[in-house]
């Protein structure tokens, strides 16, 4: 399995490179299928969302698709996973994309399909694999707002495959509280390891081991 989890999608060379080496072909000769589940969840402009889309898709894919998760077949949905050489899992609310994965019976499923694919996770879509996704971990960072909008009070972590939490977008000006301060506090409460990434930044993960692909600041709480 290969991952490459990220903040704010591939914001620059090193993350672009990363991607081009795991998939182990050109761009060109590639399918991806971007699934925008969690931005639905958010209220207002949706501006970042084009802006990534419009990103990812200047790459040059062979096929870009484009798949919500909700309302379609669930067939449907795994073929068009099949389908791609990419899944890109694009950010938004992040207990909405766990639970639309685990309430439509898709999770055997995506975990098949990512046994022979590239993943790649923006925000909400890099933090659905930690078995620490709860209702305890939205409590020690702060997110209770982001589950109690859905009208629910408890989460299931969809897959649980890591042991660590990722929280992202460090020292972002699209979310000013997020500096060292506030990374200390969340820190300080939690029971469970902790990457904060900016958003430059991404984590690589194949056969589990993690390593840290960077132009930008990141910071680890083991």
């Amino acid at each position: 399995m290969n991952y490459l989890l990220t903040a704010s999608g591939l914001r620059n060379d090193t993350l672009r490179d990363a991607l081009r080496e795991m998939l182990g072909k050109p761009f060109e000769s590639a399918n991806i299928v971007y699934i925008p589940t969690a931005s639905v969840a958010e209220p207002g402009d949706h501006g970042w969302v084009v802006a990534d889309i419009n990103r990812l898709h200047r790459l040059g894919w062979r096929e870009f698709d484009i798949l919500e998760l909700n309302g379609l077949p669930r067939q449907m949905v795994l073929d068009r996973l099949l389908r791609a050489d990419v899944i890109y899992v694009g950010g938004g609310n992040h207990y909405h994309l766990a639970r639309s994965i685990t309430d439509n019976g898709l999770v055997d499923g995506f975990l098949e399909a990512l046994e022979s694919r590239v993943y790649v996770g923006v925000s909400a879509g890099s933090m659905i694999f930690s078995r620490h996704l709860t209702e305890h971990s939205a409590e020690v960072i702060g997110d209770t707002a982001d589950l109690h909008v859905l009208g629910a009070t408890t989460v299931q972590p969809p897959f649980g495959l890591f042991d660590w939490y990722l929280k992202p977008h460090l020292y972002s000006p699209d979310f000013p509280e997020r500096v060292d301060a506030w990374a200390d506090r969340i820190a300080a409460r939690a029971d469970f390891p902790l990457y904060f990434i900016d958003d430059d930044t991404a984590l690589r993960v194949r056969d589990g081991e993690v390593d840290v692909l960077s132009e930008g600041r990141w910071r680890f709480h083991p």
